[in-house]
C-alpha cells in the first residue's frame, strides 16, 4: 500500500474522557479515576469491547453517525499547528465547514489487502459525512490519519465500488497508519453499523444534481460552498 504526499504532524492529546458511572466512595472514585487513564491509554479498547454486543450500538443509535463540528475543529488543530505550513495536507477551507483537496492523494493496496487502487483528483470536495464521530475523539490530530479518511470519503460519494469495499478500504488504510487495532476495529465498526446513512445521503445528492469536483478553486477565504457550487461552471460531476 502507499499513499502519496503523506506528512506526518505532531499529535495533539485526545480530551476526550470516558463516561464512567460516579461512584459514593473514594475508593471507587480512585478506581474510576484509573479506569479513565486506561482507556485513554489503550486507545478505546473499552470501547471495542462494547461494540461486540449489539446493546450498546442500540443504545448509541439516537446519536448523529456524523460530527463535522468536531471533524473541523480536528482538521483546524492542524491547519493552525505551530510551525506547521499552511496547505500542509494539500486541503483548502470553505467557511461552511467544507474542505476541498489542492492535490491528488493515492492509495495502492498491500500484498495482503483485497482492494482496488483509489485516486482522489485534486478539487474533489469533501464533508467527511462518511466518517464516524468516534474516528474524531479517538484519534489524534495527524494529518496522515486524514488520507484514509478521505479516501474513504471520496468512495462513498463516487460509489464506484461497493460499501462494504469503501469500508475495507479505509480500515487497510487505518492500519497502514499505524492506527492501534483496537481503535481500527472500533471504528471500523461504527463505519459498518452506521456508514449506510451516508452512502444513501450521498446518492441522493448525486442524483439531484451535487457536484463535488472543482474546476475553479476559491481565493476567498469567506467563500461558502453553498455558495460557491452554484457559480455557473465552478464544478464538474465524479
Amino acid at each position: 500500500m502507499t499513499f502519496k504526499d503523506v506528512k506526518r504532524h505532531a499529535s495533539v492529546p485526545n480530551s476526550a474522557t470516558s463516561g464512567l458511572v460516579a461512584s459514593n466512595s473514594k475508593g471507587n472514585d480512585m478506581r474510576e479515576m484509573n479506569s479513565r487513564r486506561q482507556v485513554l491509554q489503550h486507545g478505546g479498547s473499552l470501547l471495542v469491547a462494547l461494540s461486540a454486543s449489539a446493546l450498546p450500538l442500540t443504545l448509541r443509535a439516537e446519536e448523529p453517525y456524523s460530527d463535522p463540528a468536531a471533524a473541523d475543529k480536528w482538521l483546524l488543530a492542524l491547519l493552525h499547528a505551530p510551525g506547521a505550513v499552511a496547505g500542509a495536507l494539500h486541503m483548502g477551507r470553505f467557511r461552511d465547514r467544507i474542505y476541498y483537496l489542492d492535490k491528488e492523494i493515492k492509495w495502492s493496496p498491500g500484498p495482503d489487502q483485497d482492494g482496488p487502487a483509489v485516486v482522489v483528483p485534486a478539487g474533489f470536495v469533501t464533508d467527511l459525512a462518511s466518517i464516524p464521530r468516534v474516528f474524531w475523539s479517538l484519534l489524534p490530530s495527524d494529518g496522515a490519519y486524514t488520507f484514509p479518511a478521505i479516501i474513504h470519503d471520496y468512495l462513498y460519494w463516487t460509489q464506484i465500488h461497493p460499501r462494504g469495499v469503501a469500508d475495507r478500504v479505509f480500515r487497510y488504510g487505518m492500519d497502514d497508519m499505524k492506527v492501534s487495532s483496537a481503535v481500527a476495529l472500533t471504528i471500523y465498526t461504527a463505519v459498518k453499523v452506521g456508514g449506510e446513512s451516508a452512502w444513501t445521503d450521498n446518492a441522493k445528492r448525486k442524483k439531484a444534481g451535487e457536484m463535488r469536483l472543482l474546476r475553479e478553486f476559491p481565493d476567498n477565504p469567506a467563500t461558502t460552498w453553498s455558495e460557491w457550487k452554484q457559480r455557473k461552471g465552478c464544478c464538474s460531476a465524479i
